[in-house]
């Protein structure tokens, strides 16, 4: 089956469950997280055969810019789905669904880079674990920015619309900390296999990942090591979240973006 069919279908699967989700916080319809879920899975059934098209036609250690973007949105919904059971972080859908499905569609349109040969298996659990701990992150990140709406709103009283179907303030923080524990191990996983796996992470192509990676990992670790001895939170902890996460956003995707579409290089 053609990609392009299946791009549409999943961003419009994914663009119904943020729909719901976004009018969910705005108080205009009730809330239904298992609709949410539902069309958020039957989209990723229309996303999957496209990032497995992609990987086969690019599995080296640096896909391009199009086929990273969807793999990776992939997994993040696959990683919020899950979480989503045990955790209140549905929420991130109606940021990471739209997103999810316009990287689709404009992959599709995109040339795929020439296929570059298989990975080894300790390459392969590198690749993995920085998809996921990029994946854990952007949640972290999403459930930071729900937070500071929450906290602005308590302390301006408002006291409707969002705050009232967001959960309690120090569920949401306890959910964050334990968001960004989860993402730094996968991280750290991540660094350490492309050292011990990867021929050379200060190689030209490899040295703005590299340094930028453990320049986020040295960010959210002084997050908790903070938050644990000095108590940091709310507006502090929300602010270093995000710093910690744009980094990382420059670490998988600046550089590609500047060579793939800014310099027409692949």
């Amino acid at each position: 089956m053609q990609a392009l069919p299946l791009a549409i279908m999943a961003l419009i699967l994914y663009l119904g469950a943020a729909s719901w989700q976004g009018l969910t916080l705005l108080r205009r319809v009730p809330q239904r997280p298992a609709l949410v879920r539902v069309l958020g899975l039957l989209g990723l059934l229309f996303h999957l055969p496209v990032a497995f098209k992609l990987i086969d036609q690019s599995p080296g250690l640096m896909p391009g810019l199009s086929t990273a973007a969807v793999v990776l949105t992939a997994i993040m919904v696959i990683l919020l789905l899950a979480v989503s059971l045990a955790k209140p972080v549905l929420s991130v859908a109606v940021g990471l669904f739209p997103v999810s499905g316009v990287a689709l569609l404009l992959a599709v349109g995109l040339p795929s880079p020439e296929r570059t040969g298989g990975m080894t298996p300790g390459i392969a659990l590198h690749a993995m674990s920085s998809a996921l701990a990029f994946g854990v992150l952007f949640i972290a990140a999403c459930q930071a920015m729900l937070l500071w709406l929450q906290n602005r709103a308590l302390r301006h009283h408002h006291t409707r619309g969002v705050v009232q179907v967001l959960p309690p303030l120090t569920t949401m923080e306890r959910v964050l900390f334990e968001l960004i524990w989860a993402g730094m191990a996968l991280l750290t996983l991540s660094i350490v296999s492309g050292f011990l796996f990867v021929d050379s992470m200060f190689a030209q192509h490899l040295a703005h990942k590299t340094i930028l990676s453990l320049a986020a990992w040295v960010i959210f670790a002084i997050l908790l090591i903070s938050h644990h001895v000095l108590g940091w939170r709310g507006k502090r902890a929300v602010h270093w979240t995000l710093g910690g996460y744009s980094v990382l956003l420059l670490a998988y995707f600046g550089s590609k973006f500047v060579l793939e579409i800014i310099l027409s290089r692949t």
